[in-house]
């Protein structure tokens, strides 16, 4: 079973929509060896991988793969299914997959859905080393290897927190662009994108982020506007906070001034002895410390989006009862720790005790006179966490008055999205009424708790967070013109990406005679590529990309965007493109050009030659409109699609003509195209009706279009090369 190539298909490809890995597998001679003829083949596989029940296959029942295993299938659909299945084993989730033979005997195209490239490369090498031992009958560890995919998969793979807004931007149909191996994503594209960063945005003002780190200048500011803040000061001493809870008044809090997530954090301290341990503890982790009155009640985390409530969640102490004859380090494994919804990863709401690496909890311990190996008196209850599991959802038990305070709050310290910490014994009840009162203000907040709440429904944050930066009916898009053929796609780009300049547009320009920004070239190399694409659609000024993508790059990166809103296609000569990639026929070459019309939006357009039969046939894979372009009009395509209300592109009588079912605008003629006066030649001239095609179908007038066309050489002279 060797691998020839592997092919990372960042873009939509001849396969799906969606990124995927392309492998050539030469099986040699197990092409004589289906899996049915194999011993104990399959009762190996299935014991060490038994979800594979699950997968359903061309059959489409549970359970159907093992009946084609069982019946006999070869290496390549296997490979397919166990990649899949340690994907999704080891934490990311991939349906889709494909095992098509190729022109060459005993070699296989294997293409998996691959969320993270580095995931999916380790899947595919440990599932073809899973198989090899199940066919050989030897030893292989699969706990480990799911362990060192999921480890993969919690380094590599964005966060939960970034996942869920960039699922919320797919459902509305934004496109998201990964920009860094972490969780900094580019929703939408050109001058239309916004930027994520977890919980953070674009938007989120540096000024105000560094306020809330801040905590005794957050209550300033809250306080001056009439939030309800606990009083208090910053301590420079042990003793100076003892002094501070004396004229407060006990019990106080004792926490450090820019700490986080609960981190050194000490409540309801009632003695100097335990205000001057707090302090040490707290001084541990910021760099000055707070004192502030006690607030009686629970530990409320209120999540503020775009200036509205988007979530809440409660807080609950830890505790538990002793049985008398256990260590306290023991009970917190047995009572707490085994309980399902706690873990070390970013999936279990609650997290783990280990006071080896909580010094709250120990300092929580120590005010009631126990360490970690004090066994307490049978039926004893001891409190282990005072805060830090605020993971229970109490969204709809909020008070208008509270949701209210919650987002000025957010509003007077200036963040978009922000993480409200309150304390108060009924989060049901107006803050005023039991004295309850806001104690942090934190940017960039987690989203955990309101993603999978230990108690309660999840709430949909992300996609709170996606529609305060995107409007209603906004998808972060910008028109993006694809186009690919056999010959003249660089032409017909130039041609469109001028048109588009006339009409006030800023264009990217990808194609194989460079990359060029407005008029500005920055790279004189074949750009007709993935990467290059890229480029155009990462640029904020961009505000209409056009793309030219050659059967090579999708065949071998798939295209650099997701969905387009003119796709076009220019001609088909199958034989130029035999021989490689193992495309040896007409009909294969149809499918891959056909991945241009299949990414035209729905409301969309589709430019295709209507002159050329094998293009015409794909009109009917595009979920938008059609326009055919023919320089003769009498094409059984063109007719009929003009019958029925149709728009095309056609010369008549040596003139350009703009048709649209019966109705005709004369463009202009054709002498008045330099580019065909005197010396009109067939591809030429479907070069221009394809752009001025394209252009109709964004919008742009009429006499835009003519003067464009009429000017196109002389402009193309004056492209500065700076």
């Amino acid at each position: 079973m060797e691998f020839l190539k592997i092919l990372p298909l960042r873009g939509p490809n001849i396969w799906t929509y969606r990124p995927v890995l392309e492998v050539w597998l030469n099986i040699g001679e197990l092409e004589d060896s289906p899996s049915n003829t194999i011993p104990g083949f399959y009762e190996r596989l299935t014991t060490w991988l038994p979800t594979l029940v699950e997968h359903r296959c061309g059959i489409g029942e549970r359970g159907g793969f093992l009946e084609r295993l069982r019946e006999g299938t070869w290496p390549g659909h296997i490979l397919e299914h166990v990649t899949i299945e340690l994907q999704n084993l080891a934490g990311m989730q991939s349906g889709f997959g494909k095992a098509r033979s190729t022109s060459v005997r005993g070699v296989y195209k294997v293409v998996v859905r691959s969320r993270n490239e580095q995931v999916s490369r380790t899947a595919l090498h440990a599932a073809r080393d899973l198989i090899k031992a199940a066919m050989q009958n030897k030893p292989f560890d699969v706990t480990a290897t799911i362990a060192k995919l999921n480890e993969m998969v919690d380094s590599l793979c964005l966060g939960p927190s970034t996942a869920c807004i960039v699922d919320a931007a797919t459902d509305r149909g934004i496109p998201s662009i990964r920009l860094t191996g972490g969780n900094l994503v580019q929703l939408g594209y050109g001058a239309s994108q916004h930027r994520i960063w977890t919980a953070e945005t674009d938007q989120t003002s540096a000024i105000a982020e560094s306020i809330s780190r801040d905590k005794d200048l957050t209550k300033t500011l809250l306080q001056a506007c009439g939030v309800p803040v606990p009083e208090g000061r910053i301590v420079d001493s042990p003793s100076d906070a003892w002094e501070a809870a004396e004229d407060i008044g006990l019990p106080v809090v004792v926490k450090p001034s820019d700490g986080n997530h609960g981190r050194g954090v000490s409540t309801e301290l009632m003695t100097r002895e335990e205000v001057e341990a707090a302090f040490k503890l707290a001084d541990d982790q910021g760099s000055s410390v707070i004192v502030e009155r006690f607030v009686r009640g629970n530990e409320h985390r209120l999540l503020v989006v775009g200036g509205r409530l988007a979530a809440a969640a409660r807080g609950e102490s830890v505790s538990l009862v002793a049985d008398g004859s256990s260590a306290i380090r023991k009970l917190i494994d047995e009572q707490i720790n085994t309980d399902p919804r706690r873990g070390a990863g970013e999936d279990f709401p609650l997290s783990l005790v280990d006071l080896d690496d909580d010094p709250a909890a120990r300092f929580e311990l120590s005010r009631q006179g126990y360490t970690a190996d004090s066994i307490p008196p049978s039926g004893t209850q001891v409190l282990i966490q005072r805060n830090g599991n605020v993971a229970f959802d109490v969204t709809d038990l909020v008070h208008p008055d509270v949701a209210a305070t919650v987002a000025l709050a957010a509003r007077i310290i200036g963040l978009d999205i922000a993480g409200i910490d309150l304390v108060a014994e009924d989060i049901s009840r107006p803050l005023a009424e039991q004295g309850g009162a806001i104690v942090e203000i934190n940017a960039g907040p987690g989203l955990l708790m309101h993603l999978k709440p230990a108690s309660g429904k999840p709430r949909p944050v992300g996609r709170a967070i996606v529609d305060s930066l995107f409007s209603e009916g906004e998808s972060g898009r910008i028109p993006v013109i694809g186009i690919c053929g056999t010959h003249g796609k660089a032409q017909v780009a130039r041609i469109v990406a001028r048109l588009l300049k006339l009409a006030g547009r800023h264009v990217g320009l990808a194609s194989s005679e460079g990359l060029s920004f407005d008029k500005r070239i920055v790279d004189k190399r074949d750009c007709a590529n993935w990467a290059s694409a890229q480029k155009v659609l990462l640029n904020r000024s961009v505000d209409a990309a056009v793309i030219e993508n050659s059967i090579a790059t999708i065949l071998s990166e798939g295209l650099g965007y997701d969905r387009c809103q003119v796709g076009i296609v220019t001609n088909l000569d199958p034989a130029r493109h035999f021989g490689e990639y193992y495309i040896e026929t007409a009909e294969q070459v149809c499918n891959v050009l056909r991945t241009q019309v299949d990414v035209v939006l729905s409301d969309g357009v589709a430019v295709l030659n209507g002159s050329d039969p094998l293009v015409v046939q794909m009109a009917e894979y595009c979920d938008g409109e059609v326009i055919f372009f023919a320089n003769d009009g009498q094409f059984t395509a063109v007719t009929g699609h003009l019958g029925k209300g149709g728009r095309a592109v056609l010369v008549r009588d040596g003139k350009i003509v703009l048709c649209k079912g019966a109705d005709e605008i004369v463009l202009l003629k054709l002498a008045a195209v330099p580019m065909s006066a005197g010396e009109c030649n067939q591809s030429q001239l479907e070069n221009v009706l394809a752009a001025v095609a394209a252009a109709w179908a964004l919008g742009i007038s009429t006499d835009l279009i003519r003067a464009g066309i009429a000017t196109f050489e002389v402009e193309r002279a004056a492209v500065s090369t700076s």
